[in-house]
């Protein structure tokens, strides 16, 4: 029972213990909610944030959501991963590996997905190795901000591909997840 008329006063008190031990409950649910709480874009129904790559060159970001808005700055080579943040009617804004943020048309983005070598040691490289465990052969060392093209994740290993920037050649091989910028921990795709 939640009222008790005998002591009136007892209740003012109650109440907000009980909103406060709610707001904590619920509070520690949502941040501990699993993936499928996920926020979802109000355009797309897309989950928020993600990861998308740049589908032409240049590509112009903006301050804000029309062409109205001035450039903030341009990609000027397709394939540069970015993670969507918010969509509004057909723009979507954007963070790239820097943190900077702007807002891009959606036609200038596409679902395909890469990222860059983001090595857990400071100065350090990222091994690409040859299966999926850290015993396996390395096949190439990867500098950091080396950009690969990512096929397909399990939650700790990512297939991917490199090469040297400018060249037609490169390697494929397993990259731990957690060394990528461009893939969320535990994400898994194919």
């Amino acid at each position: 029972m939640l009222f008790s008329h005998a002591m009136p006063g007892r209740a003012r008190v109650f109440f907000p213990r009980l909103l406060a031990c709610l707001v904590l409950v619920l509070g520690s649910f949502i941040a501990h909610a699993p993936a499928s709480f996920a926020q979802t874009g109000t355009v797309t129904g897309l989950p928020i944030p993600r990861f998308v790559t740049t589908r032409s060159n240049p590509v112009n970001v903006r301050v804000g959501p029309g062409t109205r808005y001035d450039i903030a700055w341009n990609f000027l080579v397709s394939g540069v991963p970015v993670e969507i943040i918010a969509e509004f009617d057909t723009w979507r804004k954007i963070r790239d590996v820097d943190g900077m943020e702007g807002w891009v048309h959606q036609n200038l983005l596409v679902g395909n997905r890469a990222g860059y070598a983001a090595p857990l040691l400071a100065n350090g490289e990222v091994s690409m190795f040859v299966s999926r465990s850290d015993t396996a052969r390395v096949r190439a060392r990867l500098a950091p901000g080396a950009r690969m093209n990512i096929n397909e994740c399990d939650g700790n290993w990512c297939a991917v591909a490199a090469g040297p920037p400018g060249e037609r050649a490169s390697f494929s091989g397993f990259v731990r997840q957690e060394e990528i910028w461009g893939v969320y921990p535990d994400e898994v795709f194919d």
